[in-house]
């Protein structure tokens, strides 16, 4: 089969169509294509493409194409007639190729904006020939219908992107709209047509008018009368019904508005009871029913839709708000019933895709009722309250599970918690906890998980009414004892005791009993001890100052000791990964311990207090229980001396009392910290963790002592020398090492640049200097960027003593031309683009503070060793006029090549 031109004729030579298409309909397609290949060349114009393929199949000869066939009286509904159906089903096909692969091509390039053009011509045509493919009432050929189903989706797909705005062009096509509708109403034909107009109305449903919408409805509304949806609701999930559901759901996700504006329509009626019915089908839903969460998106739609109405009203809410409110009421019931988990024995056996599929409609049942409770307010709260009451008494565990799951998901969206205190006063006034607790019969699983989840949803509340505190944090310890509980558990009593510390202080020697108790317990999780013991701190933290406070801590530090005890035998005895464990537990309670016995956030402090060099009358009451925390930091680190769990747990119980401005058992001397830093080394696992703690000491310590203060400085500082002398002062010796010291040594600008610049050590100081050009120049990320922030600190301008301010001015003096040079030519392109910005702040710190900037950026522009060639000394000067003149914006402009 060839396409010739001859005489500005194309002609179709040795077409052959074997009376049956079937064991050729391979190679009667590959034809096709090649036919269209032959449309898409630049040089040929053929333009009425279709046609003329229709006549020559017509009269089953190839043809010669001339000027007569472009005459617009020759129409195809003359030639269509006379095809038989192998011509049909080669035409449609040609039809289809012709229009996907047209749609590949750009409508925008001069090059191939012609074929879009042409394809215009060839709409006419087409429509005659799907008016007869697609008549399958006429030719009763499935095949055939299913072919034209295929070609009405391609032509109305393209028209999408191609004709949206031009309706001249759309209407031609909109008159098959009711041949595919008519073709849902055959059984060999619904499927393909069901799954046509879904994926049609999902991306482009202005292609049916309101007449042709109305005309579906009704359709759907037939079939429901006639009990399409009866084998779904029996868990039978075959083809045509799901074809029939997607069909469904997108019809209702575009006519929303006639949905909830209609509720007296029978069909709106007939419709809406379906979407009602689709969320009670058989089977579990996700990993059996998979309709319900398909359903579950309609619902989440139609709810946002009722929002937007009401929120969207300046007057009183539309008269049919009431009926669709009672729809999304039905649909919740609905909903929260099939969210109930199964049993064990059967949640055992999913799949892991099932049991994610589950937990994907669970999760989509909460997003429906935070969107439902903007709708419908807390009167939706307050009947699932009332359900948790109703199944509780009843003893239906996995209902009860699933109501409290559905509260729980209310809560995330209740911004004033105060409207259903009432509400939550009856719920846990009713046994709830107790209930759980002692219920005689096996519960799920998922129940006391639920339940737990439930107190940390309504932690506010329980601050508010502390009566309720008892029956819930009993219930909260009896349910440590459970390990899959134990995580979810520990972190609702420790949530609960922080917020509620004040009202449990009575309870501080109950809640060591408790402890006391658990720690006996077998396989108890490091978390699950740590957050338990950070949670009674808490309460400590809120008892008054005193003798019974001091036994309360005193007797929580045994349990500490208990496992650093263990921590050393098992250490003594070569037990080393057991001591590791007991070791890092102990340390890691220290931590939430220190946490917890920090002032709350809300206490009120005088920021403009200034130590007066007494001593806190309070601070001796603690000395004791410091000695002991001490003890347990020495005896692990000794025990485990080169472990990075270890040397980071120490620094974060170091830092817990830095913020503090009382005594307190972590406010220690700053010469602790001071210790433990400089008896690091290189070697030192997470020695980065260390420097950050020195830095951290160092930014608590400015409203300290000035001689306490100094002390400190300056051995933070001789260490830090050292450690960057260890390293040669090279930072791609340990590049993370690096970059924690040179944030250290910001750390000490400006209210340690009398330590830092300390005219006794100008040497190290020298080598620090270069240290820091090295880095500024080395291809390592974090110490490049680190330096940059340095010397963005040291150019700042500060209010400083005259002799401080003469130490900086000298230090600038002696590098400040250096550091310009470096961050120029790293600008100029020595150092990636994308990290450019990280030396513009110096750069714009400099120019801003320094009346020299001007001369030592000249300096380095017009320097012999500037790293590009390709930048004339002309856009030099711009460029340096430039900088001084936008110093005070974030951008500076670009001189990389």
């Amino acid at each position: 089969n060839v396409l010739c031109r001859s005489s500005n004729d194309i002609e179709l030579q040795d077409m052959v169509l074997t009376p049956k298409l079937s064991p050729g309909a391979l190679v009667v397609r590959k034809l096709c294509a090649a036919l269209i290949a032959y449309f898409l060349r630049q040089s040929v114009s053929w333009s009425r493409c279709v046609l003329h393929v229709l006549c020559c199949l017509s009269q089953k000869s190839a043809i010669t194409y001339d000027h007569s066939l472009l005459d617009p009286q020759n129409q195809a509904a003359m030639v269509v007639p006379t095809m038989g159906r192998d011509q049909l089903l080669t035409a449609t096909w040609f039809a289809t190729i012709l229009v996907e692969e047209v749609s590949k091509t750009n409508p925008y390039s001069a090059k191939t904006s012609k074929y879009h053009d042409r394809v215009v011509s060839n709409l006419e045509d087409i429509v005659q020939l799907q008016h007869k493919v697609m008549d399958f009432k006429s030719h009763q050929d499935t095949a055939l219908a299913e072919d034209g189903i295929a070609c009405f989706k391609a032509w109305v797909t393209y028209s999408h992107g191609a004709w949206v705005e031009n309706t001249t062009h759309l209407e031609p096509l909109r008159t098959l709209a009711p041949l595919s509708l008519e073709l849902l109403l055959h059984d060999e034909t619904f499927e393909a047509t069901a799954d046509c107009i879904t994926e049609i109305l999902g991306i482009f449903s202005q292609y049916f008018d309101a007449s042709h919408l109305y005309s579906l409805a009704l359709f759907l509304t037939r079939r429901i009368e006639q009990g399409v949806l009866s084998t779904l609701s029996q868990g039978e999930f075959g083809a045509d019904s799901m074809a029939f559901v997607s069909l469904l759901l997108v019809y209702g996700d575009v006519s929303l508005q006639d949905l909830a504006s209609q509720p007296d329509s029978p069909v709106v009626q007939g419709i809406m009871g379906a979407f009602l019915q689709l969320l009670a089908c058989d089977g579990w839903a996700g990993a059996e029913d998979e309709v319900c969460t398909m359903t579950l998106e309609f619902w989440q739609s139609y709810i946002e839709h009722l929002i937007e109405s009401l929120h969207g009203s300046d007057d009183e809410a539309e008269p049919w708000m009431d009926s669709a409110q009672q729809y999304v009421l039905r649909a919740i019931e609905k909903s929260w019933l099939k969210a109930k988990v199964p049993p064990d024995e059967v949640y055992a056996k999913w799949t892991s895709d099932q049991m994610a599929d589950f937990g994907v409609f669970r999760g989509d049942v909460r997003d429906v009722l935070q969107s439902s409770y903007v709708l419908l307010g807390p009167s939706i709260f307050d009947r699932f309250a009332d359900l948790a009451i109703q199944t509780l008494q009843s003893q239906a565990w996995f209902h009860l599970e699933a109501v409290l799951f559905c509260l729980n998901a209310l809560a995330e969206t209740i911004s004033d918690e105060d409207v259903v205190d009432a509400t939550l006063s009856t719920l846990f006034g009713s046994g709830l906890f107790a209930s759980i607790m002692d219920a005689a019969s096996p519960l799920p699983s998922k129940l006391r998980q639920t339940a737990v989840a439930t107190i940390s949803s309504f932690t506010a509340f329980f601050e508010r009414n502390d009566q309720f505190l008892p029956a819930m944090l009993t219930f909260l310890f009896n349910s440590l004892q459970d390990p899959r509980l134990a995580d979810v558990a520990a972190k609702a009593i420790f949530s609960t005791c922080s917020s509620c510390r004040g009202s449990l202080v009575p309870e501080v020697s109950a809640f060591l009993h408790q402890y006391s108790a658990l720690t006996r317990w077998q396989g108890l999780s490091l978390g699950t001890k740590e957050r338990v013991i950070g949670a009674i701190a808490a309460i400590i933290q809120a008892t008054p100052t005193g003798t019974y406070k001091l036994e309360s801590f005193g007797n929580l530090l045994d349990f500490v000791e208990q496992d650093i005890q263990v921590c050393q035998q098992s250490a003594d005895s070569g037990r080393l990964e057991e001591a590791e464990e007991s070791g890092l537990c102990a340390l890691r309670c220290l931590v939430n311990m220190g946490k917890s016995m920090q002032e709350p956030d809300d206490v009120a402090i005088d920021l403009e207090s200034e130590p007066n060099g007494h001593a806190d009358p309070h601070t001796q009451l603690w000395a004791s229980s410091q000695g002991r925390i001490l003890q347990c930091l020495d005896s692990v680190n000794t025990a485990l001396s080169n472990n990075g769990d270890i040397v980071e747990a120490t620094c974060q119980i170091l830092r817990t009392g830095y913020k503090e401005r009382s005594p307190g058992p972590f406010v220690f001397s700053p010469k602790i910290t001071e210790a433990f830093v400089a008896s690091t080394t290189l070697t030192t696992p997470r020695l980065e963790q260390v420097l950050d703690t020195a830095g951290a000491m160092l930014a608590k310590n400015t409203r300290a002592k000035a001689s306490e203060s100094t002390a400190v400085a300056t051995t933070f500082l001789a260490h830090l020398f050292h450690l960057v002398a260890a390293m040669h002062h090279d930072p791609t010796v340990d590049p993370e090492i690096s970059s924690s010291c040179l944030g250290l040594a910001s750390r000490f600008i400006p209210h340690y640049l009398h330590t830092f610049l300390d005219a006794r050590c100008q040497g190290e100081v020298a080598n620090f200097i270069l240290f820091t050009t090295r880095c500024l120049m080395s291809q390592e990320i974090m110490p490049r960027r680190s330096a940059a922030f340095f010397w963005s600190s040291l150019f700042q301008s500060y209010e400083l003593h005259s002799d401080v301010q003469a130490l900086v001015d000298n230090i600038l003096h002696r590098y400040g031309a250096q550091v310009t040079q470096v961050i120029v030519f790293g600008i100029a392109g020595d150092v990636p683009r994308s990290e450019i910005e990280a030396l513009i702040e110096p750069l714009r710190k400099l120019a801003f503070a320094q009346s020299r900037a001007k001369q030592w950026i000249s300096d380095a522009l017009f320097s012999s060793t500037f790293p590009s060639s390709k930048i004339t000394e002309a856009e030099k000067r711009v460029w340096l006029q430039q900088i001084i003149k936008y110093v005070r914006i974030r951008e500076l402009p670009s001189i990389v090549t």
